[in-house]
């Protein structure tokens, strides 16, 4: 029965163009998580042969050991690896209910100042625009006084985002009320496609940012922080050492948002829960 079940292994890695070993993927397991902060669990090594294979191709490597000796000899090499293992899943509005929250917020700052907001998981900027968007309806204007600094690891997809052209299907579940209000056709579109209008673009400031960086390009005070489905991909350590680089960032009446499936309770001495996966500092007052 072993002999068989080595014999099937043998014959299923056989099948495989690059050889990918235990070694290999712990190796690209530690690499990842010391340059990102991104825990991959062992069931993503189908995973992450998937996306790196296209590398090794593109590269002309014939192992997935060569491929890591590149990475640690070409840090050039470094953006493609980070993009080829990045997740970007998003959609206009996810989870709607925090931009009635962040709405709701907005209109309640009485303050004459300019609102900042960052979006530190932009994606291919579903996110962002949906924060723009929920900007210029809650003060009904398409220049309200907001900038929101929109950042993400992978530069492939900030450069989707920065273009601002999307495909029908993916504005399919925005009212048409709000696409006829923000988005656009014509020249230099296919038919199937819009574009977000200038006067969104122009709230918005794209950055390259990995959270793990020792200094971030973005300054407080902040009134919200959208940073959803990303601590997903962290160990606690990490996620805690984060938080508390975002504490000092957000106001005080500031609101911090997570994603559906996160929870930072583990960070109690910084944020508390105020319900629906929205946090503000311990130090704020509570409402």
């Amino acid at each position: 029965m072993a002999a068989a079940a080595a014999a099937s292994a043998m014959s299923m890695a056989g099948e495989r163009e690059f050889e990918l070993t235990p070694a290999d993927f712990e190796r690209i397991r530690k690499l990842i998580y010391d340059h990102a902060g991104i825990v991959l669990s062992p069931a993503k090594q189908d995973m992450v042969y998937s996306r790196l294979a296209r590398r090794l191709r593109a590269c002309g490597d014939r192992s997935f050991a060569q491929y890591i000796g590149r990475l640690e000899r070409d840090r050039g090499e470094w953006e493609a690896f980070v993009n080829s293992l990045t997740t970007n899943l998003t959609s206009f509005f996810r989870e709607a209910h925090h931009f009635d929250i962040l709405s709701e917020r907005l209109r309640r700052i009485a303050e004459r100042r300019t609102l900042r907001i960052w979006c530190n998981a932009a994606s291919t900027g579903e996110e962002p625009y949906s924060l723009a968007i929920t900007a210029c309806e809650a003060f009904d204007t398409l220049n309200p006084p907001v900038q929101i600094v929109a950042s993400d690891i992978d530069t492939s997809v900030l450069a989707h985002a920065e273009r601002g052209v999307y495909r029908d299907d993916r504005v399919a579940r925005v009212s048409p009320d709000l696409q006829r209000r923000y988005f656009e056709r014509g020249a230099g579109l296919a038919p199937d496609e819009v574009r977000v209008r200038p006067e969104l673009k122009r709230l918005l400031t794209f950055r390259r940012i990995n959270l793990l960086d020792p200094v971030w390009p973005v300054q407080g005070p902040l009134d919200a922080i959208f940073c959803r489905n990303v601590m997903i991909y962290f160990d606690k350590t990490t996620q805690y050492g984060i938080l508390r680089r975002f504490a000092p960032l957000l106001r005080k009446d500031g609101a911090l948002f997570a994603g559906h499936s996160e929870s930072f309770l583990h960070a109690g001495d910084l944020f508390r829960s105020l319900g629906r996966t929205v946090y503000q500092r311990v130090d704020a007052d509570s409402r």
